[in-house]
């Protein structure tokens, strides 16, 4: 892909061949890609996991895995070829000619240092400026990134600040030596939508002041209609359409892009208003309040999560709950389940009182409401089989274990996993462990399963296919679905009512219909303008 209005690519990556280890899937992991990087533009890889984009982007930072190498091809960085530089040439031009911001900025960053200490090692790491000058151009990098209030981000520790705001942090030091060349890896696929817009436009405005060339890594199209000039789709290993992001979104020629396009769920209302359904459970009153820190000196920390929500689920409903990170939605899902108790209110199930169970009560009202976790790697333990990660729960709740295990075995392959009992959480994809959570969920027959982000870190092929499941085994079981979700194109394509959150406060709910074609409350118009590529989705669509 070349830009004729410019003579020479930032970076230019010619037939990339990146092999896999004897026994892989396929031969090679990146297979003969080409495509260039131009100074002021931003190209967008789309493709999904194991398509080889982030591989692509850790060649040309010099970051494969223990391993791996470039078997084939070249990489230009201008007039130099990074192929075969050793791995002290590499760190000499990281950071300083070409910089990465990652996915997740928690994992990118010491938990066990300040923020202005971790910008300052970027500069110490080079030998440049002295340690006043460091930290005064770390505030200065903070203040350019728009966080809220520099100084005191530079004396925080990274588990002090908020996910959009840690990642504001891995931006600025990907900037501190004023890179040519910038390369981001999903840098917003697990921030709510008025974050993720935030830093979209954050990037794009560093990138035209600074005249830098972008490699954006994602799986989200309406990113892509928000922020790319360019274009290249991946599929194992391999480049199957590129070129201008207009042409490319508008009028896509391979069946693979189509495919990737049409699996995104669009931003209107899916389904009609849901006729009433008999109340399964009812939420009155509903309050849970977090207090931290405090002491002889200074006032501890008071924040109202849950605020007075009242909401009945019916039988056989998909309840959407959405909202900006910090509204409570994740708050009041826990609570539910029972997994932490209301301050005030009360919650009932069929009618039944369940705020204040205890003991063998409240296991048998656990047994009726079960969760799926956002990261089901992280909720499995790598040391138990599947099955028996699965078997346990109704093996605690009296069934014989070898009726469990088959049961088990039953349930995986239901959701798309026959055979696979035996094998362990590490040999599964993202989208295979999250089937694995759902059937986990589904072990003890609830009556409620509430999905807490169950799909929002799965590429949009794997999240539809994902979602077809749950939507299936909602009308085979006559289940009651409680979806907790920051996608706003997901929450209208698969709910029922919405219910929107703001600040532990139950704003607005009604039919997806109206909340998302006719939104009432000033909030949650802003959520629905805050979209990544809303236009082009309701053009699309």
């Amino acid at each position: 892909m070349r830009d004729a209005t410019m003579t020479k690519p930032a970076v230019r990556i010619e037939g990339l061949k990146i092999a896999l280890p004897e026994g892989a899937d396929r031969l090679y992991a990146v297979d003969r890609v080409s495509f260039d990087l131009w100074p002021g533009k931003i190209l967008c890889v789309v493709g999904e996991s194991g398509s080889g984009k982030s591989m692509s982007a850790n060649a040309l930072m010099g970051l494969l895995p223990e391993g791996l190498m470039v078997n084939d091809g070249r990489i230009r960085l201008g007039e130099e070829d990074l192929v075969g530089l050793s791995d002290a040439q590499m760190r000499a031009l990281r950071g300083k000619r070409v910089a990465m911001i990652f996915q997740e900025p928690m994992s990118a960053l010491n938990p066990l240092m300040r923020i202005e200490d971790q910008i300052a090692e970027v500069f110490e790491a080079h030998g440049l400026l002295r340690p006043a000058e460091r930290r005064a151009r770390a505030l200065d990098l903070l203040t350019e990134v728009g966080l809220p209030d520099p100084k005191r981000a530079a004396r925080a520790y990274p588990h002090q600040l908020s996910g959009g705001q840690r990642q504001r942090v891995v931006i600025a030091m990907a900037l501190a030596l004023e890179p040519e060349v910038l390369v981001a890896d999903e840098p917003t696929t697990a921030l709510d939508v008025t974050t993720q817009a935030q830093i979209l436009e954050l990037i794009r405005n560093l990138q035209q002041s600074r005249n830098m060339a972008v490699m954006f890594i994602t799986h989200d199209f309406g990113v892509v209609a928000e922020i790319a000039d360019y274009v290249t789709v991946m599929k194992l290993g391999r480049v199957v359409e590129e070129g201008p992001a207009e042409r490319v979104l508008h009028h896509p020629e391979h069946p693979y892009t189509i495919g990737l396009i049409d699996a995104i769920p669009k931003l209107r209302a899916g389904r009609a208003a849901a006729p009433t359904r008999p109340p399964l459970m009812q939420v009155e009153g509903a309050c849970k309040t977090y207090r931290t820190g405090g002491g002889m000196f200074r006032k501890a920390r008071v924040v109202e999560a849950v605020k007075d929500i009242t909401v009945t689920i019916g039988r056989g409903e998909t309840l959407g709950i959405v909202g900006e990170s910090g509204s409570g939605k994740s708050s009041f899902g826990r609570c539910l389940v029972k997994l932490q108790d209301l301050d005030a209110g009360r919650m009932l199930l069929d009618g039944q009182d369940m705020t204040h169970a205890t003991g063998p009560a409240l296991q048998d009202l656990r047994a009726r409401v079960q969760m799926i976790f956002q990261d089901p790697f992280s909720s499995l333990n790598p040391r138990i089989r599947v099955g028996q990660a699965i078997a346990d729960g109704p093996i605690a709740h009296g069934t014989p274990p070898k009726q469990a295990m088959a049961e088990a075995e039953a349930l995986l392959a239901r959701v798309g996993l026959p055979g696979s009992a035996k094998r362990f959480p590490h040999e599964f994809s993202g989208g295979q462990r999250q089937r694995i959570g759902i059937a986990r969920a589904l072990a003890l027959k609830p009556e409620i399963i509430v999905a807490d982000e169950a799909v929002s870190a799965l590429d949009v092929s794997i999240q539809a296919q994902v979602l077809e499941l749950l939507e299936e085994l909602k009308r085979e079981l006559g289940l009651s679905l409680v979806f907790i979700t920051h996608d706003l194109r997901v929450a209208a394509q698969i709910c029922d009512r919405v219910m929107v959150m703001q600040k532990g406060a139950c704003v607005e709910i009604g039919p997806g219909a109206q909340v998302f074609d006719a939104p009432k409350h000033p909030y949650t118009r802003s959520l629905i303008e805050a979209i990544p590529g809303k236009d082009w989705d309701l053009a699309f669509s």
